[in-house]
């Protein structure tokens, strides 16, 4: 295999990213080349304007972690960051003050909107971007494309008293950023969605890809939200190489993030075995060949085979990029043996 494509949300496919990569290149993978290039379509409903900046937190965690550039503690923004337009705003006033821009971040923000500014479209200034992150250690090993040019932006619809109807929509960004998610997610509204397009090179990296993964991202506001671009799940569901998906849910619950409480805004059993069968196989009209879950979740296995998924249990816990490289290894496996 010379082409592998992932759909990406922030963190959890970050992370992962790091682990597949490392497998790549260390030829731990059964069957993919060690210069296979690896094609990461990101979620961008998560893009937010904060304070007449293009903030584009899915993109630039993707981007910062594997150009190692990434804070590790916090598990985005920049490594040795500094604060002080931040506190300088708020000493202003000036809203949303629960969101932070770092002062190295800032300068990914500004460039970005100068070139949008200039006409630009996100996936070419995606493109510029990544030659500071990721063409110096990766070289053309890594390609990053944004899931479409369009403006697309997730809101969370929450119960709120002091409005007439009970309940308001808020951004993802002040459900996640603000609230901690801390509240019920009554529903999940991804806004110009349905009037998106995919990005240049997204359906093409889906269709001439030799494997397709959904790595353990948000199913509903990450991978979701790029399976839901019109013509992306088509070409899914049309490709050729076989694509497979690892379970978020370990033991019941995320491992980090919030989703659970996204899952139950839709309905789906928050579970290995409910977000396999939401994602559905090929061959019932859904999007996967194969599902792992972890090795605590084994009793799912019967009902995703009857679904018709490849399906196997291994440990999913992504403790560094070897264990990590180990989930992707039997990933491929699973769909390719």
């Amino acid at each position: 295999m010379r082409a592998l494509t992932v759909l990406s949300g922030g963190m959890g496919g970050a992370r992962f990213l790091q682990g597949l990569l490392h497998g790549v290149r260390e030829g731990l993978l059964p069957g993919v080349d060690r210069d296979a290039v690896v094609t990461v379509v990101a979620n961008t409903a998560d893009d937010i304007w904060v304070h007449g900046l293009k903030v584009c937190p899915d993109l630039d965690t993707v981007m910062y972690t594997l150009g190692e550039g990434i804070d590790p503690e916090r598990g985005w923004g920049r490594r040795e960051e500094t604060w002080s337009v931040k506190e300088e705003l708020a000493a202003y006033g000036v809203e949303p003050t629960w969101f932070g821009l770092g002062d190295r971040d800032v300068a990914t923000h500004l460039v970005r909107t100068q070139m949008l500014e200039a006409g630009y479209p996100l996936s070419a200034i995606t493109t510029a971007l990544c030659r500071r992150w990721l063409e110096p250690t990766l070289g053309e090993g890594l390609r990053l494309l944004p899931m479409t040019d369009d403006r697309v932006e997730t809101h969370v619809v929450v119960a709120d008293p002091d409005e007439p109807s009970g309940r308001r929509a808020i951004h993802f960004q002040e459900y996640w950023v603000r609230l901690r998610a801390s509240v019920p997610a009554e529903t999940v509204v991804v806004v110009g969605l349905d009037q998106s397009t995919p990005g240049p090179g997204v359906l093409e990296a889906i269709g001439e890809a030799d494997l397709v993964v959904l790595p353990p991202s948000n199913p509903v506001v990450s991978v979701g939200t790029i399976l839901g671009v019109p013509g992306i799940r088509d070409a899914l569901r049309a490709t050729a190489a076989p694509v497979v998906g690892l379970s978020p849910i370990v033991g019941g619950t995320h491992v980090r993030g919030m989703a659970e409480q996204m899952l139950r805004s839709i309905g789906v059993e928050v579970s290995a075995r409910g977000v396999g069968l939401h994602y559905g196989a090929r061959s019932a009209a859904g999007v996967l060949d194969g599902w792992l879950v972890d090795s605590r979740d084994a009793d799912a296995l019967p009902a995703l085979h009857e679904a018709g998924l490849a399906a196997a249990a291994v440990p999913l816990m992504m403790s560094d990029p070897a264990a990590t490289a180990a989930m992707a290894a039997a990933a491929v496996d699973l769909v390719t043996r």
